[in-house]
């Protein structure tokens, strides 16, 4: 399935078998570490836009209310290419798809930059949100592909490189503040480096057939169980992850009545410890095994939204947020890699599934938190939310595909 002709020729004699084992691993070393650029160069994209939506802002004048109904636009280009994103990578291949998808994300960040009417921003993100979405499921199927050939845990750290990206595209955006170089200049400037980062990396992804056996299915037959349980799980994750994007600063201002720049203090802890914990998290998952370190992770997440909510002050709550942005971790890479390892469905189609269930908890998670506030309490809002760590626990344990 994997294509390692290029090394074959050392099998044939007994004395070239330590250069063919020498060249095999220099192989999948340098092919993780090319799946790794792709999910930084994702990650890159994705942060260099959200670090000049304020200038965006102010360039088109748009009132708070404007810029809400505007950034729905990407989530909804997501949404529109999940029934079809799995169908492409499964029929062109990953690889192809990876490559295609990501060059067109990268020219629709830049015609971001370009924007002069509201209507025209609403459309380049539309088209981001697509694009972003072929892109997502391609470099997972990218991400599983590698991990069978490892023949161990490691999509997490391949979800931790797109961690690091979010915090290398933020300290890149106040340079180029610094540099007072409009949003255009700064996304060509991104562009460029992410090309490079296509063209040094494209020859090593992994070039792979699905082979796996497909039976004629109705136009809307019912999917897979263990995956829409793993989608299950996924979406209390993502709602989780959704709701301190959206909200930890709000909550540091408004209930932990934070000073100044403290205010911050809640969203940095917890993205800190969300990177921190995917690079760590394969190393425990090969220790304790994916079950506990997911029934962890969730009880995590509640132990940290709960003591938010108990313990309102700057010190706690900040703890309390880390201890959010462990849980979160490592759930999604490890429903991924579990969903991509499906025997009954191919990876890619698997992975839009799981995918698209999880998605909508990022965003029904945030719009819920402000519903519930609007009727009791932030405070309440975030309590509601902590429900979720405990029931991925329990749905954990229940789940025969987590081993």
């Amino acid at each position: 399935m994997i294509d390692l002709n290029f090394i074959s020729r050392f099998r044939t004699k007994a004395k070239f078998k330590k250069t063919y084992k020498d060249a095999k691993i220099s192989y999948l070393k340098r092919t993780r570490w090319a799946v790794s650029m792709f999910y930084f160069a994702m990650g890159l994209c994705f942060a260099t836009w959200a670090s000049r939506i304020p200038d965006i802002k102010t360039a088109l004048q748009l009132s708070e209310g404007d810029l809400g109904s505007i950034l729905f636009a990407l989530p909804l280009g997501q949404l529109v290419a999940m029934p079809f994103s799995g169908k492409l990578v499964t029929r062109f291949g990953s690889h192809r798809i990876l490559i295609a998808s990501l060059l067109f994300y990268v020219l629709c960040l830049t015609n971001l930059g370009l924007a002069a009417q509201a209507w025209q921003l609403s459309l380049g993100l539309f088209l981001f949100g697509i694009f972003g979405n072929l892109s997502n499921i391609a470099v997972n199927t990218q991400g599983v592909y590698t991990e069978v050939l490892f023949k161990k845990t490691i999509m997490s750290s391949f979800h931790g490189m797109w961690s690091f990206a979010g915090f290398t595209g933020a300290l890149v955006g106040l340079g180029m503040l610094a540099l007072e170089l409009n949003p255009y200049q700064h996304f060509l400037i991104v562009a460029g480096i992410v090309l490079l980062m296509i063209a040094f990396n494209y020859k090593f992804l992994i070039k792979a057939k699905e082979t796996v056996k497909t039976e004629k299915k109705k136009l809307f037959s019912k999917p897979d169980s263990a995956l829409i349980w793993l989608g299950i799980i996924g979406f209390c994750c993502m709602a989780s992850e959704g709701v301190m994007f959206d909200w930890s600063g709000v909550y540091f201002k408004d209930v932990i009545k934070a000073p100044g720049p403290l205010v911050i203090l809640g969203y940095t802890s917890f993205m800190i410890m969300m990177a921190g914990g995917r690079f760590l998290g394969d190393g425990l998952i090969h220790k304790f095994g994916r079950k506990t370190v997911l029934q962890i992770s969730g009880i995590m997440i509640s132990a940290g939204l709960f003591t938010a909510v108990f313990f309102p002050f700057v010190i706690p709550a900040t703890i309390a947020f880390m201890f959010v942005g462990l849980g979160v971790s490592t759930i999604v890479p490890t429903v991924y890699s579990v969903a991509g390892k499906n025997p009954n469905v191919s990876p890619s189609v698997a992975l839009t599934t799981v995918s698209s269930v999880s998605f909508l908890g990022f965003l029904m998670g945030p719009p819920i938190i402000g519903y519930i506030a609007e009727l009791s309490s932030l405070r309440f809002s975030f309590a509601f939310i902590g429900i979720f760590g405990i029931l991925i626990a329990i749905m954990v344990s229940r789940i025969k595909a987590i081993e």
